[in-house]
């Protein structure tokens, strides 16, 4: 359990020092991916004004099915797709990528991948 532990307050610690960075040197707005044990969620903010431009997650009722689960790498893949979509809609085209403090591989680097096909620039 200590371990756990240790380990989820480097990975906040990491996010917190990414996230300063990213605020003092980007005039562009933050795609952030969050995962949880259940889903997948992505959002980009505009920290200048302090709004979220736009939202997904594998929880809406419009999300397409998968086979396998809501927190897949398939659903972090069509999550790319989602937000890319949206973000076109909202007249958003260049972002700087947040990853929370995670490391760049698996679920994160699918949507990262997908969401750059769909148009997004990071």
């Amino acid at each position: 359990m200590i371990n756990k532990t240790a380990k989820n307050t480097k990975r906040l610690r990491r996010a917190e020092r990414v996230r300063y960075k990213l605020r003092q040197t980007s005039e562009r707005p933050r795609l952030v991916f969050n995962k949880t044990n259940r889903y997948l969620t992505a959002q980009i903010i505009d920290d200048a004004k302090g709004v979220t431009l736009v939202y997904a997650t594998t929880l809406e009722k419009d999300f397409p099915k998968h086979e396998n689960s809501k927190k897949s790498k398939s659903a972090a893949t069509e999550l790319g797709k989602v937000v890319a979509e949206k973000a076109k809609k909202a007249g958003v085209s260049q972002v700087v990528l947040d990853r929370s403090g995670m490391v760049y591989h698996g679920r994160i680097a699918a949507f990262a991948d997908s969401a750059r096909e769909g148009g997004l620039e990071f």
